[in-house]
């Protein structure tokens, strides 16, 4: 049998890898749209409903009884690391607002491309919303930022060495 690959941290729990972001979002189906058609992100998993005993188990004590969610994946390749786009049809959630990067928690999802310019281009064609006006050199990587419809913030990186993870440009 082979071993099994993991980490340890701290001398404490095993964590092999980061799995997905979830975003939530009021129309699960409005969200795949422009995640598929604007972003060009691909479908993997597409909008399914979950209730019943199961969920409610898994996030009773998070969302209001009785529990139902409605999900999809979406992504670039087939690992892990992928956006689960969810909604919550049996919770009024409110309007959401712009999010500040200076807040504590998850403030934005980094996604990367090989031609900055022509990316923004493309995005500024479909209606896309930019935060920044112009694309910054930073640590070896090209950045701008943007806005999705429902409010979630974005970076899109453009690396200067593409055999390298974009965290390790600046070596």
């Amino acid at each position: 049998m082979a071993a099994k690959h993991c980490t340890r941290a701290y001398g404490l729990a095993v964590l092999t890898g980061i799995a997905h972001t979830a975003i939530c979002v009021p129309d699960v189906d409005a969200a795949v749209r422009w995640y598929t058609e604007v972003l060009g992100l691909r479908l993997l998993s597409p909008p399914y409903l979950m209730e019943g005993d199961a969920i409610e188990r898994d996030m009773s004590e998070l969302v209001p009884s009785p529990v139902v969610l409605k999900a999809a994946i979406v992504g670039i390749g087939d690992d892990d690391r992928v956006l689960e786009i969810v909604e919550y049809p049996n919770v009024d959630t409110g309007a959401a607002s712009r999010p500040a990067v200076t807040d504590p928690g998850i403030t934005h999802v980094g996604l990367t491309c090989d031609d900055i310019e022509a990316t923004r281009a493309t995005l500024e064609q479909t209606g896309v919303t930019f935060l920044t006006s112009s694309i910054a050199n930073v640590a070896g990587v090209r950045t701008t930022w943007l806005l999705d419809p429902f409010g979630v913030v974005f970076i899109l990186i453009e690396k200067s060495q593409q055999q390298r993870p974009y965290w390790r440009q600046h070596r």
